[in-house]
Order: C-alpha cells, then sequence, then structure tokens
C-alpha cells in the first residue's frame, strides 16, 4: 500500500492507497517544530489505529510539502524509520509530467504541481483547480496538460481570523451556511458575507480564468474544487464541474508511480 502525505501550511493530509483508492486517510495539525520522532509516533499510531485497514503493509511513500521546516524532519524519518521503503519527495528533478510555464517554476508549490497533474488524469484539460486551504489557490491548466499560472486569495479561515481580530464587536462565528443573504443579526451577516462572498470570488476568477484559457470555449474549461473547506462554498457555485477530496494526493500517487515504474 502506499502512504501519501500532503502537508500544508495549516493541516497535514495523509492517505493510504490500496491500489488506484484511497482506503484511509487522515487530516492533522501541521506543527512547524515537531521533530522526527515526534511525526513517526503520530503516524504509527493513526496507523495502528485505523478502522479501515488491519496491519496495513506500507510498501511505498510520496510526500509534498509547503512547509520547509516540516519536509526536513519528514526526509529525517524516512531515513530512520523508513529507510527500506521507496520514497519520491515532490522536488526539483522529480519527474511529474506537468510541464510549468511560469517565470519562476521554483517558485509554484508542489501541491498545485500534484493538483494539476491530478485534475489532467482524471479530467483533461483545460482545467481550473480551485484548491480551498490555508490560501484560496487558483490554477489553470492548459488543454496540453501544462500548468500555466494562477491566482492565489487569503483563505477562508483567514479572513475570518482577521475579521475578528480587527473589528472588536466582530466575533468568530461557525462556518455554515446561513438561511438568507440578508442576515437579521451579527451572526447572520457574518455567515452571509462569508459564504456567499467566497462564492461569489469563486465565480469570478474561475470565469474570468476559463475565458483566457479558452477564449473560444470558455464551457470547456472544467473547473475543479479540492481542499478541506471546499464543502463550505462548493453547494453555491454553480460552475464548479467536480469535487475531488483527494486531488493532491492522487498526484502524489501518480507521481510515485512515474518515479518508480523502473525500478
Amino acid at each position: 500500500m502506499l502512504l501519501t502525505i500532503d502537508v500544508g501550511n495549516t493541516n497535514t493530509v495523509l492517505g493510504i492507497f490500496d491500489g488506484e483508492e484511497v482506503a484511509e486517510h487522515w487530516r492533522i495539525a501541521t506543527v512547524p517544530d515537531r521533530t522526527a520522532d515526534e511525526l513517526t509516533v503520530i503516524l504509527q499510531g493513526l496507523l495502528a489505529q485505523s478502522t479501515q485497514l488491519k496491519n496495513p503493509d506500507v510498501t511505498g511513500i510520496a510526500l509534498c510539502s509547503t512547509v520547509p521546516s516540516v519536509l526536513h524532519e519528514m526526509r529525517e524519518m524516512f531515513r530512520r524509520y523508513y529507510g527500506d521503503i521507496p520514497a519520491v519527495i515532490v522536488q526539483p528533478g522529480v519527474k511529474t509530467g506537468v510541464p510549468v510555464r511560469m517565470d519562476n517554476p521554483k517558485e509554484v508549490g508542489s501541491d498545485r504541481i500534484m493538483n494539476a497533474l491530478a485534475a489532467i488524469h482524471l479530467f483533461g484539460g483545460p482545467a481550473v483547480v480551485v484548491d480551498f486551504g490555508t490560501s484560496t489557490n487558483f490554477d489553470a491548466v492548459s488543454e496540453r496538460g501544462e500548468f500555466v499560472g494562477g491566482a492565489l486569495a487569503p483563505g477562508i479561515e483567514i479572513s475570518v481570523d482577521a475579521l475578528s481580530r480587527r473589528a472588536a464587536q466582530l466575533l468568530k462565528v461557525e462556518l455554515t451556511r446561513p438561511s438568507h443573504v440578508i442576515g437579521k443579526n451579527t451572526v447572520e451577516a457574518l455567515q452571509s458575507g462569508i459564504i456567499f462572498g467566497f462564492a461569489g470570488q469563486i465565480e469570478g476568477i474561475a470565469k474570468r480564468m476559463a475565458a483566457e484559457l479558452a477564449p473560444g470555449d470558455p464551457d470547456s474549461v472544467t473547473i475543479i474544487a479540492t481542499g478541506g473547506l471546499a464543502p463550505l462554498v462548493i453547494d453555491e457555485v454553480a460552475m464548479i464541474d467536480a469535487y475531488e477530496p483527494w486531488l493532491t494526493l492522487i498526484g502524489l500517487r501518480l507521481v510515485f508511480e512515474r518515479n518508480t515504474a523502473d525500478g
């Protein structure tokens, strides 16, 4: 079985693949100063307590990380505790099959490349991936499977935290859909602004990207949502064609297969 690990700024998502299917998954907080030993205890505890898998046999590991300190400790964990298991870490030199058409390709987060790879594999191009995480990432993929750029916006939770810190009378609220756009109290008004406001942002940016990717036929562009916060908004965005919660993990599975096929 393949262990895939996507280290994000806020959360780390782990998934176990049995063939092409995600057989088990976990989401934990990303703590930048956790050591390799602590990470190993957490990982082994999750594997041991799995209700879906009994004694899972990990035969490969694939990792992408946007947090350098965690990446360093993950490398150490692989070396010390999983040295006999093939591991692929997404970094420069790893074969992804995704040409990056950016001014500086090294600036692009490895998770965004994994999303693009999985999007092309599952849906073909052109496509726009909307990843709801610490930031909301919009990634544009050409018809030929190239990563051609994107847009980055503050994520939902970041925006809520900032608002509650800067406005003394506006407290943090539960992130849930209100019954009306016109709120009748402060909580409903905040929920409306957050949920419907982000829905409008998604529609606006995705629509503009689709028009640039396929000027002659914007409707041919597939809009794909992913990320832990996607369920909060996607029902309000009619132009989203697909929701794939494990898009990044699927990309990691594909890149692992690509880089170990000859081994």
